[in-house]
């Protein structure tokens, strides 16, 4: 089959309407498209027949998991040219992103759908890769099925997760002084604002809902004093925990539990930290979700909560988690808009008195995950899988260019439980932090 490239590249012009803006080397070593642009290599025209049988970013992200799609070049040039040319495309539509793939149905272009079954070879549909999360059934956010979902994307190795993190293991948006500071001094200091925003002092008792690895309540106790507990329905995380904080001389002042929020009866606590662990409630159960963190609480005590955000958009019912995200990272996660988020902590009863957007400080983060795994490919592979790494990498460059083009956004809601008298225990200028 000649001139595979040359083939596709004409096809994808006359579907998107306009010059494809990287260039395409197909599996006969053809090669189509701007010189010096980043290549989509397609190494399988198995890739055409995913999106064939899955038009859209399902499609895409089989071929990408499995091998049968890669990018030579700057990858987060790649993903930018792309994902632009196709959000463009969308917006001036109002129609899904995908929506360039699924115009193959038009009429007019029937043609090219028949080429592009040619080119695809036997009508099959290939068998999805490993490391997708198959279709669920049952209602979202039960306490098994939230389990389920955090076991998927953080039960794939400590090791893994070392590799990626560094030695902070903090799985979530590091505070930037500048772009040359490490990412362990961005980290330290994310987890210090954190501390001050919610005033710890020696004795109090903290709650750190989802606590990852353990970085979050191991500061706090070292650094200020306070008695810690952390929950996580991840066992891996709970072991490496608890052993960190054995090295550390600390068992006696944290805790880490393997636990649903909503198990919590050993209230009050002084402060709670919820750090990136919101994104997994869920829409149907956020309102849940600030309740039951509010009667955690005792009057007069703060909440930290640290999330990320997505743009609103005009009809909310519409909304949907990108099927890449949701079969492949993080299953039956839900991002709201901060203003949402905001109103909904207030419904609870928390006085909601400072929002602070980091969001360029996330994609600072994402490109150091990014790099650190880069550098540790072969390893990383090893540890988990190549399409596991392919995933991590591919999520993770993707978002740090979202966060750069502020489709999506990261926010700390500092919220106290104000008592009837008003005495919130804010101080006057309060913001001296960062």
């Amino acid at each position: 089959m000649a001139d595979a490239a040359g083939r596709l590249t004409k096809l994808a012009e006359e579907v998107l309407g306009t010059p494809l803006p990287v260039r395409i080397r197909a599996w006969d070593r053809s090669e189509s498209g701007p010189p010096g642009a980043p290549v989509l290599v397609i190494r399988h025209r198995r890739a055409l027949r995913r999106l064939l049988f899955k038009p859209g970013e399902l499609g895409l992200a089989r071929g990408w998991v499995a091998g049968d799609l890669d990018i030579e070049g700057d990858l987060y040039e790649a993903l930018d040219l792309l994902a632009g040319l196709l959000w463009e495309r969308a917006a001036s539509t109002k129609a899904p992103r995908a929506a360039a793939l699924r115009a193959l149905a038009r009429p007019e272009l029937r043609a090219a759908a028949r080429e592009l079954l040619a080119l695809a070879g036997a009508p099959v549909p290939p068998t999805p890769p490993a490391e997708e999360v198959r279709r669920r059934r049952g209602p979202l956010h039960t306490l098994r099925r939230d389990k389920e979902a955090i076991s998927h994307h953080y039960d794939v190795g400590n090791d893994f997760y070392a590799l990626v993190l560094g030695p902070s293991m903090v799985y979530s948006c590091a505070y930037w002084e500048s772009p040359t500071t490490s990412l362990e001094d961005a980290q330290r200091d994310k987890l210090d604002l954190i501390c001050r925003k919610l005033a710890l002092k020696e004795g109090q008792r903290l709650l750190d809902v989802g606590c990852g690895w353990g970085s979050m309540v191991l500061h706090a106790a070292r650094e200020y004093g306070v008695r810690a507990v952390g929950i996580t329905l991840s066992e891996e995380q709970a072991t490496f925990a608890r052993k960190r904080i054995a090295e550390a001389g600390l068992a006696d002042r944290i805790e880490i539990r393997v636990q649903d929020y909503r198990e919590i009866k050993d209230e009050p606590f002084d402060a709670i930290s919820s750090i990136g662990m919101a994104e997994h409630v869920g829409r149907a159960r956020y309102a849940e979700y600030a309740s039951a963190l509010y009667a955690l609480l005792r009057p007069g005590g703060r909440l930290l909560n640290h999330q990320i955000a997505r743009r609103p958009v005009a009809d909310e019912e519409t909304y949907r988690v990108d099927d890449f995200i949701d079969r492949y990272v993080f299953p039956d996660g839900e991002l709201a808009p901060v203003g949402r988020t905001v109103a909904q902590l207030e419904e609870a009863g928390f006085e909601v008195r400072d929002v602070e957007g980091i969001r360029e400080h996330y994609a600072l983060t994402l490109r150091q995950w990014v790099a650190n795994l880069e550098k540790h490919w072969d390893e990383a592979a090893r540890l988990t899988s190549p399409g596991r790494a392919r995933v991590w990498r591919l999520y993770m460059a993707a978002s740090a260019l979202s966060f750069e083009r502020n489709r999506i956004g990261v926010n700390q809601v500092l919220a106290v439980r104000t008592p009837e008298s008003g005495t919130s225990g804010v101080r006057l200028r309060e913001r001296s932090w960062g």
